[in-house]
């Protein structure tokens, strides 16, 4: 399992990366996508829509089930992946990279310090 150093990880297995003031960027982890198998359709927020921690902002479909995406911050989005839409499969490929999904403007900063560091968030995963 890929685990980059330097993020931030929720419980529910989405990825947070601080950006320049108070933007991340936000995906799911290469354990998620795993677990999922093969991504076939995500759909996510607009533009505009105000996230809450802890509540669904999305989902993804894999060719076993579908399962909801949940905010590791509150906020709003910023910026959506787009290409998503068309390459779903960016998802299995490239989680950290190619498969963000959204960025979020936070507007609580102390969200943050709910988050797993990678450590911990393998310790979560290893059980």
């Amino acid at each position: 399992m890929s685990l980059p150093e330097g993020l931030l990880y929720s419980k529910e297995h989405e990825w947070v990366k601080k950006e320049e003031g108070k933007k991340v960027r936000v995906g799911i982890t290469d354990f998620a996508q795993d677990e999922l198998g093969d991504i076939v359709f995500v759909e996510l927020p607009e533009v505009g829509d105000t996230l809450t921690a802890d509540e669904p902002f999305g989902s993804v479909e894999s060719v076993k089930t579908v399962s909801e995406l949940y905010a590791p911050v509150s906020g709003k989005v910023v910026e959506v992946n787009n290409q998503l839409e068309d390459s779903p499969e960016y998802v299995n490929e490239s989680p950290y990279e190619k498969a963000w999904m959204v960025v979020v403007e936070l507007s609580d900063e102390t969200e943050l310090e709910q988050l797993l560091s990678s450590e911990a968030y393998k310790e979560l995963t290893d059980q």
